[in-house]
């Protein structure tokens, strides 16, 4: 990738999302960190990754935020990549989900993907180049119980993420998802001890699959090679959904 190809990834100071901005900077991005509380996670990152990182503010569910956040990355350089990582979850029974909470996940699992990726379009398309990559779970493959919004939200994303491969596959931007498994994460060390076990049996290769491996499927989707992939849901989950 040259030096001028700029990423945007939203949700960048978790463990995906950190792992996802290393591996574009190593990959020869300038990768717009962006962040929507942890200000001091997203400098540190930042210094990590030297001048070919920026942290850039940016709250998917604010659609001010976003398009500011755009119009900095933009600044930086060619748009050419946007990871949608932004991710939160409200797990509880459905009987016990209440509609706040759901409407909350659902906020910024999908709605804000598509704020993001309406922003991040503009750009692409007048460069007619592009990779999107949406970070959905193996959650919507398989389903889990306890996370009805959170399956939802990341089913949505699939279906954002093929349709629109369709509708900007001839103004060569590609469009795709990549599905974890269990990582070890903030996020997922909020879930029971005997859920994450589960999660972990279930896969065959019999352990958690790292932020690593997930951020290194990105960015070869995400790279200049990958053309001719597009409206692809790619499981990163150790054979979890077989």
């Amino acid at each position: 990738m040259s030096a001028d190809r700029v990423a945007i990834v939203s949700g960048a100071t978790g463990a995906i999302g950190a792992a996802t901005c290393r591996a574009l900077a190593a990959a020869g991005c300038h990768v717009a960190i962006g962040y929507r509380s942890d200000a001091a996670a997203a400098a540190a990152l930042a210094e990590e990754l030297g001048p070919d990182a920026t942290a850039v503010p940016l709250d998917v569910t604010d659609p001010a935020s976003v398009e500011a956040a755009v119009a900095t990355a933009t600044g930086l350089g060619t748009l050419a990549v946007l990871v949608n990582n932004a991710g939160v979850t409200g797990d509880q029974l459905l009987l016990r989900l209440e509609p706040d909470e759901f409407d909350r996940v659902l906020d910024t699992n999908l709605r804000g993907a598509y704020l993001l990726t309406r922003a991040a379009l503009r750009p692409m398309l007048r460069a007619r180049h592009g990779r999107i990559v949406n970070v959905s779970s193996v959650v919507a493959l398989r389903g889990n119980a306890g996370q009805a919004a959170y399956g939802a939200a990341k089913a949505g994303l699939i279906g954002l993420t093929r349709s629109l491969a369709r509708e900007v596959a001839r103004k060569g931007i590609t469009v795709n998802a990549v599905a974890p498994g269990y990582v070890e994460s903030a996020m997922t060390a909020e879930l029971p001890d005997e859920a994450r076990a589960a999660l972990v049996e279930g896969a065959p290769i019999g352990r958690a699959v790292t932020a690593e491996e997930v951020a290194h499927t990105v960015a070869h989707l995400a790279s200049p090679g990958a053309g001719a992939i597009t409206g692809v849901v790619l499981p990163v989950d150790g054979g979890f959904a077989i």
